[in-house]
């Protein structure tokens, strides 16, 4: 079973496998994101320019159920070279997601591409681990991890999802690595999430290559302040190396049950 199913051009249900960390009875953030970066790809493509996502910036409005969402996606700002595009879900007719991606028209510059950003060790150095040990829902335990932490709050892993975004409609790389972004901010656990309560608040990808393979790979750090902000950071890979960045904005404060 996928973790969307596709009712209509605008309309889709989530299923199980979405079920949250924070909250199993409301959806994990993660596939939604995965979902409206579909979408985003699908409106260019519609307009067949080619175009390539550099930036995906979300905003989590609200929590979602694990029920039927509908979605929007318009232009915010067209050009020859760039676009702004926004994506928003919705639970009975109130925004609860919302994304705003630039996209870029590509050009050829393999001559000069590199990046100094540091490796990290490949999934077969890494131990399996089971985050279902740390946080509860069904999107966690759908999702195969192989981790090496260093200290809490800061981690290297590798992670794939063993469900497919949406039922029965392809998805690209891009979209099925989106699916996979909001993990960051629980596989790096600064503190015990039964102790602290740590969500984001947003969710910015920057993307200097696009993602290709199953596997996601992440380098994170996490930081707490001393006024209840948090700032999940970490730099993404694919198995050919370094390809963006993430950062979460975090609101820190004791669980209090």
């Amino acid at each position: 079973m996928a973790y969307f199913t596709r009712l209509s051009d605008t309309n889709f249900q989530a299923t199980e496998h979405t079920g949250g960390a924070w909250s199993v009875h409301e959806q994990h953030i993660a596939p939604a994101m995965g979902l409206l970066t579909h979408l985003i790809e699908l409106d260019c493509a519609r307009r067949g320019n080619g175009f390539k996502i550099g930036r995906l910036a979300f905003d989590i409005l609200g929590v979602i159920p694990i029920e039927e969402v509908q979605t929007e996606v318009q232009s915010l700002r067209s050009g020859r070279t760039i676009e702004l595009i926004e994506a928003s879900m919705l639970h009975n007719g109130r925004p609860a997601l919302r994304a705003r991606a630039w996209v870029i028209k590509p050009n050829d510059t393999s001559a000069i591409a590199g990046s100094t950003m540091r490796r990290i060790p490949g999934r077969d150095a890494m131990q399996r681990w089971d985050p279902t040990t740390v946080w509860p829902g069904g999107f966690i335990a759908s999702i195969d991890i192989h981790r090496a932490s260093e200290e809490p709050g800061r981690a290297a892993y590798w992670a794939r999802a063993n469900h497919p975004l949406l039922e029965d409609e392809p998805v690209s790389p891009l979209a099925r690595a989106a699916s996979l972004f909001d993990i960051a901010n629980g596989m790096a656990v600064r503190a015990a999430p039964t102790a602290v309560v740590f969500p984001n608040l947003d969710l910015t990808a920057h993307l200097f290559a696009t993602p290709r393979g199953e596997w996601l790979g992440f380098d994170t750090s996490v930081s707490f302040g001393v006024d209840g902000i948090g700032l999940t950071s970490s730099t993404i890979y694919d198995e050919a190396g370094p390809i963006g960045t993430l950062a979460q904005i975090l609101t820190v404060r004791p669980n209090i049950g």
